[in-house]
Order: structure tokens, then sequence, then C-alpha cells
């Protein structure tokens, strides 16, 4: 069979074709026969595993217990709760037949579960001992997107999404804040992407919300990617539903909720963020597979038997495959770039002799030999320096990607010319927020926790400032 070159991907200077290439050729997903629909092949599918395994662990390890709830809601549910029907309803998937015999009532595929949820609480919860309820299912949504692109925006995604209910208006806020937190972190640890924590306007506040808090990603090409959201929704959905409970005084009180979520999305910014020239760059703890030992010349005696030891030995500290394809050696270093995988062990006949193989580095190129002997913990010390390195590195580049603007002129010059993240104040007003979009396509990311004074006025319109925004153009 003769080798099939690793197709090029095209330079990151065209970073949108750059995008797709990386998704295709690494083989992560494919396009289906319905438009905005995508199959998430293994080697994406296997990343949404880690993330989701890795996350559900963080939110048990806080009391959270998962469920699942219908995917259809009658159109009845879904027009309780005005705002937030608003602000779903272009996006609805409608079912209006069941067989051949129309519905009496509309039934709408997913968007989000508020309205599920609050319909489920209303049934389950009657007194201040059924509180709090602290719940999340792992599904997918159909939201009716104009413009899909893989992982970023899709006409369905599977996510999670968090509901609980609470006695108390701070107990909701705590458990907002704290499942935000979960996502910062996880984001950090796992993913190694750094992001800026901080509240919504009340303009890209989620529809229905008190308020929104949202994590916020740069992306190597300087555009903004809301990475995760938390929202307090207070007691309007209970009001809009009746989730009522009978307290310690015997009294009916409002339940107070809160939702939270992440999608595939994380998958796209994990692309975003490490991607290079070579295509994917996975960080250890979310690779599927973390090492692959390359046999070279390997119809040569003993060299398969050797990988196949070597794999045996590391499958106890990572998740390793020997590749022994009848490739070329040179196509499967490339396709080990391409598919991001953050160490390649070469071994071949001249390195059995030695007792050694040569060990690569994905991130960095570093070429490293090692004795056979310390291979276990060489292999698990450079994994471990591999995530951390990761995260430094997207850490610098976001750091050295956002400026502060004082003035309008700087602003627009900054929108323009550097793309990234801008800290500028505020004045608050939903108006100013529209003109700076209208004008420059800059959006406000959030209202950072760490706020800091980089003027008294709106770097828009010259009133007095109330926040510093961090803004940028986004996805």
């Amino acid at each position: 069979m003769a080798d099939k070159k690793v197709e090029a991907i095209t330079s990151m200077e065209d970073f949108a074709q750059w995008y797709t290439d990386v998704v295709v050729k690494s083989d992560l997903t494919g396009y289906t026969s319905v438009k905005g629909f995508m199959v998430l092949k293994p080697a994406g599918y296997a990343i949404w595993e880690l993330i989701q395994r890795q996350l559900d662990d963080r939110f048990k390890a806080t009391g959270v217990e998962n469920v699942y709830l219908p995917m259809l809601i009658p159109e009845g549910l879904l027009q309780k709760e005005k705002d937030h029907v608003e602000g779903f309803a272009p996006e609805v998937a409608w079912v209006t037949h069941g067989g051949l015999t129309e519905l009496q009532e509309k039934l709408c595929v997913r968007p989000t579960s508020e309205t599920l949820f609050c319909d489920f609480y209303q049934k389950d919860i009657t007194s201040y001992r059924d509180l709090p309820k602290v719940y999340n299912q792992w599904c997918s949504v159909v939201r009716w997107e104009k413009e899909t692109r893989p992982f970023l925006r899709s006409r369905e995604f599977l996510w999670q999404e968090g509901h609980t209910a609470h006695a108390t208006a701070e107990e909701a806020q705590e458990r907002t804040i704290q499942m935000l937190n979960v996502y910062a972190d996880f984001c950090e640890e796992v993913l190694a992407i750094p992001v800026i924590k901080g509240q919504k306007s009340e303009k890209e506040k989620f529809a229905g919300a008190v308020a929104t808090y949202t994590i916020e990603a740069l992306m190597h090409d300087g555009k903004a990617l809301q990475s995760g959201t938390s929202h307090n929704f207070g007691d309007g959905f209970a009001k809009a539903f009746g989730v009522q409970y009978t307290d310690k005084e015997n009294h009916l009180q409002y339940v107070h909720q809160t939702s939270w979520g992440v999608t595939t999305r994380l998958i796209g910014a994990i692309i975003m963020v490490h991607g290079d020239d070579n295509g994917l760059k996975l960080p250890p703890r979310v690779a599927p597979t973390q090492v692959m030992i390359v046999p070279i010349q390997q119809k040569k005696e003993g060299v398969l038997e050797k990988a196949e030891e070597l794999r045996e030995r590391l499958s106890k500290v990572s998740r390793v495959k020997v590749d022994d394809t009848d490739k070329s050696p040179g196509f499967k270093f490339a396709e080990c770039e391409m598919r991001g995988i953050p160490l390649r062990v070469e071994i071949g006949p001249r390195d059995i002799e030695n007792n050694q193989c040569v060990v690569v580095r994905r991130d960095t190129g570093e070429k490293i030999s090692v004795n056979l002997d310390d291979l276990e913990t060489t292999v698990t010390e450079l994994l471990e320096t591999i995530q951390k390195d990761m995260l430094e590195a997207a850490r610098a580049h976001r750091d050295s990607h956002t400026y502060v603007a004082k003035n309008w002129d700087e602003f627009v010059d900054t929108v323009n010319n550097k793309p990234g993240f801008i800290k500028a104040m505020w004045c608050g007003e939903t108006e100013c927020e529209e003109n700076i979009k209208a004008e420059t396509g800059a959006t406000t990311r959030c209202m950072p926790f760490e706020q800091e004074n980089l003027g008294e006025t709106c770097v828009c319109c010259g009133k007095p400032a109330k926040k510093m925004v961090y803004f940028g153009r986004a996805y």
C-alpha cells in the first residue's frame, strides 16, 4: 500500500480555514445529511468522554446528583416564562405530528430544560425538608442556528445542564458562584485554558435570569469564547411555575433557582487555544491517547515485541497505544502531531541494543533520549510538565493580548489592529453597549470579579463609569 501523505493543514494565518482543516483532518467530526448536525467521531467523542468524566466527578464532590428529563416540551409549558420563551423562540425546533396524527399541542425539542425542571420541581418539592435539589443532566439540545461551525455552533450539541432549587436567595447565589468556580478550575487544571471570571451585562445575560456569570477564554486568533455560564434565576421561574415549599413556620415560600452549563464547545476551545500549524495539541489530562509508541523498522525481529512490551508497561501510568500500521515512520510522526498526542515514543533496533528510546514532546517538539529502565517515571513526569507548560503558554498568550483602552480612539484602534481582550471603563448603559457593538463589532464579555479602576469615565460616552469591563470580538 502506497503511503498517503498527511495532508497539509492551512496556515493559522487563515484561522477559519485552519480550524476547519484541523477538525476534519484529525478526524474529530463528520458531516451528516442534515445541515448543521454533526457526527462526533471516536477521536472527538473520546475527548468529550474525558471532559464529561472529570467534570462529573467535580460536580458530585459538591453534592450534585444526575437525573434525566424528557427531550420534548409542550408549547404551553414553554410559554409560562415570558422573557425565557422570547429569548429562545427563534431557535426552537417543533414536533407537530406523532406518527401520522397531528398533535393537539406542538412539542418543542428542548433548547434548554428550565421549564421541564420547573414543572418537575413543582410536583417534587413541598416542604423545606425537600431542599435543596441539586440536579444535573447530561444530554443533547437542539437550537436552529443560522450559521453552524463544528463544536462552536451546531444545531444539536452535547452538554450538561445543572438545575438547582434552594430555600433562600443566599443559597442560590452561593451555588451559582460555586459552579462557576468549578468550571474555571476545570478549564485551567484539565483543559489548560486560563479564563476570566465575571458577570454578564443585563443585555448579555440569560433570558429569564436575575444574573448570569461567565468564564471567558481567549482563542489564538484574539477572539473571545464564552466557555461556560452559571445563572442565578432568583424566584422568577418559581413564581411563573408555582414552585413553592412550606417553611419551618408553615408559611408558603417560593424556591430560588440556579442553572449552569458547559458544552462540546469546550473541544473547539481546546483546538483554538492550543493548536498550531501542525494540527491539534491536546493537554495530557484530556488526551484520549497520551502516548503513542512508534516502532521503527518494525519488520525487524523483536521491534514490535519490544513496542508491545513498552505499551504494557506504560499502560499502568498513561493512556497508550502502539502504531503498528504499515505506514512510514514519517507519516506516523506527522499523524501523531496532527492528532495532538502529547508524547511520542520512538523505538527501533538500535534503540533496543542501547536499552533506550526517543521521547518527543508534542507541545515543544523537544526530543529526549530515555533509558528504558526509567521510562515510566520519565513519561509520568513529562505528562505533568506538558500539562503545566501548556497552561502557562496559554496564559502568556492571553496576557500579552489583553489591552487597556482609556478613550474611544484607543478603543477603536485596539479593536481593529490588536485582536484580543480590551479592558475599559463602562457607564453600565445598554445603549452605550449597543453603540460599541454597532461601531466596532466588540461586545461586553464580562464585568470581572477582580475590578480595576482605569479611569472615571465611560470609554464610549464619557459619562461617569460604573464598571471595568472586558470587551472583545467573540465566537
